[in-house]
């Protein structure tokens, strides 16, 4: 895997924020095109595709709704179930490949210990434990939000607000974390304020 270019140092909006919600993939993660490659693997038992422009068109879209979509766009009738699972193993075989984005593990560890933070993520919450695992940062948050624990997905306000909820401090008090456009209309729609992390270029 390439190495990644650099970027801006992330701005803060301005505002008296007591939590962060922190997207995982692509955000605290550097592995969007590990998940791309462990789709088109897992897929390839069915003879789909999945274009890398709508995959990260997708982005924040949990797994069984993706492949739900998937299904309608080219007429199949994949598992959701079965593809996701074989998606996840596919991606387990890459953890030593992840790498953190530098710009948002700095506020990650400045924050630590002074405001509740958590995870919200539209992969399965094991995935995402498995990620922060690997990257020794799951302690730092206070509440990890996987595609489990809510109903409707990014685009919708459900994910940000259930942690909101968990943390308990009102939505307009957190700020969000975010590199996918889904996922900055999901904290537009819950009234959250965001940073929206520019997205990981690869040579």
């Amino acid at each position: 895997m390439a190495d990644r270019l650099s970027k801006t140092q992330l701005q803060i909006p301005d505002g008296e924020f007591h939590a962060y919600l922190f997207d995982c993939d692509g955000t605290i993660a550097d592995t969007m095109p590990l998940h791309h490659r462990a789709w088109c693997q897992a897929l390839s038992k069915w003879g789909c595709e999945f274009p890398v422009d709508l995959f990260y068109a997708w982005g924040g879209i949990p797994g069984e709704k993706i492949v739900e979509m998937l299904n309608e766009r080219n007429r199949l009738s994949i598992p959701p179930g079965e593809a996701v699972r074989a998606k996840e193993d596919r991606y387990s075989e890459s953890l030593s490949l992840i790498r953190p984005v530098p710009e948002v593990l700095v506020h990650i560890e400045r924050q630590h210990g002074k405001i509740p933070m958590a995870v919200v993520s539209g992969s399965p919450r094991d995935s995402v434990l498995r990620t922060l695992t690997t990257l020794q940062l799951l302690d730092r948050f206070d509440a990890v939000i996987g595609a489990e624990d809510y109903t409707f997905g990014k685009p919708h306000p459900e994910p940000f607000l259930t942690a909101a909820r968990r943390l308990e401090i009102p939505p307009h008090r957190c700020l969000v974390f975010e590199d996918a456009d889904l996922g900055i209309e999901s904290a537009r729609s819950a009234g959250m304020a965001y940073v929206k992390v520019p997205a990981i270029v690869h040579q």
